[in-house]
C-alpha cells in the first residue's frame, strides 16, 4: 500500500457523496490508495450498497422507545424501524435504540433530520445507522419521531418495546401519568376531547351513520336524529375523556382525573405503535 495522503477534503466529497460516516471515508480512501471510484467501490462493498438496495423495503418491526428527562418537562418517543423481529429483539439492537434516544434528550431534539445529525461520539446519528444497515443487513431508521412539552410529562412503553406513550399533564401527578398512558395503548383514543375531534372526521362518522340508517329502510326524516346519537357514541368510545376508565369501567377518564384533583388536565397524548 502507498503512503498516499488523504485530505479532509476528499474524504468530505466522498462522504457527501456515499453517506457514508467520516472513518469509513477515510479507511475506504486509503484502502484505494486515494483513488475515488476505488473508494465508493469499497464502502459499497462494505454496506453502502446494502443501505442503497434496501431502500424500498418496508421495514415494519423494531423498537418503539418512549422517555422523559429528568424533570419530566418534556417526553419523547422514536420508532428506530428493521424488518424482521428477530432483529428488533436482539438486546444490543435495543441498546441501540436506547443510546439514540439518550441523544435525543441531550440534545434536545426537535425532529428526524436534527436528529440524524446529531453526534454520538465522533459520528452523527446517520452515520451509526448507516453502520447498523451494513452490520445487520436491513433497511434500519428512525422512522417516527414525538415530542411533547408540558408542565408535567409521563413516558410509557408497552408489549416488550411495539409500543410508547407520551402523556402531558397540566401539573405534576405520577399516577394519573401512568394509569392515563395506559389507558391510551389500550383504547387509542383520537383525541383529548370530542372539541379536538377533526371537523372532517366527525363528518365522516356522520356520514356513514347516516348511509347506514338508509340501507336499514328507516325515513329519512330520522336519519339526521339517529345519526346525531351515533356521532355521540363515536365520542364516547374514541376520544380520551369519555372513554371508559380500563381499570375501572363504572368512570370515564374524565371522572377519574377529577377524583384524583379537580382542576387536573390531560392537554396533550402521542401514542406510537408498530405495525
Amino acid at each position: 500500500m502507498s503512503t498516499t495522503t488523504i485530505t479532509a477534503a476528499e474524504i468530505n466529497k466522498l462522504r457527501q457523496q456515499t453517506g457514508a460516516g467520516m472513518m469509513d471515508c477515510r479507511k475506504a480512501l486509503v484502502e484505494s490508495n486515494g483513488d475515488f471510484e476505488a473508494a465508493i467501490d469499497y464502502l459499497r462493498k462494505k454496506g453502502q450498497k446494502v443501505a442503497a438496495l434496501r431502500g424500498d423495503r418496508e421495514a415494519k418491526e423494531g423498537v418503539v422507545i418512549a422517555k422523559t428527562t429528568e424533570d419530566h418537562k418534556t417526553g419523547y418517543i422514536i420508532n428506530v424501524s428493521c424488518e424482521t423481529d428477530f432483529v428488533s429483539k436482539n438486546a444490543e439492537y435495543i441498546a441501540f435504540a436506547q443510546s439514540i434516544i439518550d441523544a435525543v434528550i441531550a440534545n434536545n431534539v426537535n425532529n428526524v433530520e436534527e436528529l440524524n445529525a446529531v453526534k454520538m461520539g465522533n459520528e452523527t446519528v446517520a452515520d451509526k445507522l448507516n453502520e447498523q444497515v451494513a452490520k445487520i443487513g436491513e433497511k434500519i431508521s428512525v422512522s417516527r419521531f414525538e415530542k411533547i412539552e408540558a408542565p408535567f410529562v409521563a413516558a410509557y412503553i408497552h408489549g416488550s418495546y411495539r409500543m410508547g406513550v407520551l402523556v402531558g399533564l397540566n401539573k405534576a401527578n405520577e399516577e394519573a401519568g401512568k394509569d392515563v398512558a395506559m389507558q391510551i395503548a389500550a383504547m387509542n383514543p383520537i383525541a383529548i376531547d370530542a372539541a379536538l375531534v377533526p371537523q372532517e372526521t366527525i363528518e365522516r362518522e356522520r356520514n356513514i351513520a347516516i348511509e347506514q340508517i338508509k340501507a336499514e329502510g328507516k325515513p329519512a326524516d330520522m336519519a339526521e336524529k339517529i345519526a346525531a346519537g351515533k356521532v355521540n357514541k363515536f365520542f364516547k368510545e374514541s376520544t380520551l375523556m369519555a372513554q371508559a376508565f380500563v381499570k375501572d369501567g363504572n368512570k370515564s377518564v374524565g371522572d377519574f382525573l377529577k377524583g384524583l384533583d379537580p382542576d387536573l388536565k390531560v392537554i396533550a397524548f402521542k401514542r406510537v405503535a408498530l405495525g
